[in-house]
């Protein structure tokens, strides 16, 4: 690697760490920065931004933004919690797993702030660290992106793949991703279940409760949803949403079904915008979704920051590394064919640095082709490209550390020793080992 290679791929990592510090918008507008210095400071041609994922992300949130305004992610949020308040003594997890379903519906985690408030207020009034729940349900409310047929790293996944030789479907990535993902998050549930002291054991804990204003902070409020009326709409809204979900799957599953022109069928990328799309348009007529509502909704406001991100992010990535593909392919082939699995750890740390699966995917996986990893090899290690709980800034994260009125939940006073690194690395870790041993298996 030339000293002008590594200035270059500093400018890149400096760009995403500086982004990821201001975070939002901020993460995809900064990577701006750095290909600007790499185009018309150093004159390297530009890559291409990823904009089918990007279309992607756009129709699939709309059309989840749009199930919000009717009321429908009201209605998925009051079922989960009726779960959990009838088996509380089981929070640990049960909750885990409500946040990881209600992203695999959706398509994104930041539809679970709602149930977090509720998770640690079912474990207060049972008596449970709420720690425990908490910091494993904010890393499954993640990890249920590689397991969403609409989520933007699932679809880039599969079109990146097809475009490399390895023809796979969305279903079967879910395969593998689904079952994969479940045995991580319960080895990660298991292993807090007995996390930390119990409350009535906590000697910080029990001093708070001598102060009665951090009493009555503790025990005087009680989140929960059942209290709301859910219109009829509402649940129509769902309705529409998981029959767009079905007709998505089902396309990818028998392709046979689609129209073809020339030979050639309608790709999969502009089947799930146009289902989308189509369902948002049902929603809004026919269940009393009001658009600008869903603009004002956090799922959709979430959703055009990812946007941003992968569109920077993406476009920076490809252009470094479109630019210097055969050095990276002379240093890195002997490695990769040695331990074509070591991969994973490449995934794992861009993504602590760009805070989204969805860039991961489409800025790292076509260098991994082009490496000669084989496909099963990347859909066995595709679970690790979520990584961004090593350094708890994602909002999800400290959204639960708030939500946790015990403060049991913490961001540790090194950075690194926080609640969501122990289920984070277990879950990932075991997702990743159990999907690669089901892709050797399976293809």
């Amino acid at each position: 690697m030339s000293i002008t290679m590594i200035i270059q791929l500093l400018i890149v990592l400096g760009a995403l760490w500086v982004g990821s510090r201001y975070g939002s918008l901020a993460l995809g507008a900064i990577s701006g920065i750095g290909l600007a210095l790499l185009v018309f400071g150093f004159g390297l041609k530009p890559g291409s931004p990823p904009t089918d994922v990007i279309y992607i992300i756009i129709a699939a949130v709309t059309c989840a933004g749009i199930m919000q305004a009717s009321g429908g992610m009201d209605w998925l949020i009051q079922m989960a919690e009726r779960l959990l308040r009838k088996h509380p003594d089981r929070i640990t997890f049960l909750a885990p797993l409500s946040t990881f379903f209600l992203t695999v519906l959706v398509g994104t985690g930041h539809v679970v702030y709602t149930l977090m408030p509720i998770i640690c207020d079912i474990a207060l009034k049972k008596g449970i660290r709420p720690e425990r729940p908490c910091g494993v349900a904010s890393v499954a409310s993640q990890i249920g992106i590689t397991c969403s047929p609409i989520a933007a790293a699932v679809v880039a996944f599969v079109s990146i793949s097809n475009a490399n030789g390895f023809d796979i479907t969305i279903p079967q990535v879910l395969m593998v991703s689904i079952p994969a993902s479940l045995c991580g998050l319960i080895a990660a549930a298991a292993a807090s279940f007995h996390r930390g002291l119990d409350l009535d054991k906590d000697p910080e804990f029990q001093a708070k409760l001598k102060d009665p204003e951090q009493y009555k902070y503790i025990y005087g409020n009680s989140a929960t949803t059942l209290d709301k009326e859910i219109p009829a709409e509402a649940r129509r809204a769902v309705y529409i949403f998981l029959l767009a979900l079905a007709v998505i799957v089902l396309f990818a599953a028998v392709p046979q079904l689609l129209p073809s022109w020339d030979g050639k069928a309608l790709q999969m990328n502009l089947v799930i915008q146009i289902v989308m799309i189509s369902a948002a348009a049902l929603m809004i007529i026919f269940c009393k979704a009001a658009p600008k509502k869903a603009v004002a909704g956090a799922v959709w406001q979430s959703g055009m920051v990812a946007v941003v991100a992968i569109y920077g992010i993406a476009w920076l990535a490809d252009t470094y590394f479109s630019n210097h593909l055969g050095e990276m392919q002379a240093m890195l082939t002997d490695v990769v064919r040695r331990y074509p699995w070591s991969i994973a750890f490449v995934f794992f740390f861009v993504s602590v640095l760009i805070n989204s699966q969805g860039a991961v995917v489409v800025a790292m996986l076509p260098l991994a082709y082009s490496l000669g990893i084989d496909g099963p090899v990347l859909l066995g290690v595709f679970p690790s490209v979520y990584g961004y709980f090593f350094i708890p800034n994602y909002p999800s994260d400290i959204a639960t550390v708030n939500f946790d009125r015990s403060g049991t939940t913490i961001i540790g006073k090194y950075l690194l020793n926080h609640s969501f690194m122990m289920p984070g690395l277990i879950s990932v870790s075991t997702a990743t080992v159990v999907a690669y041993l089901l892709s050797m298996i399976i293809y």
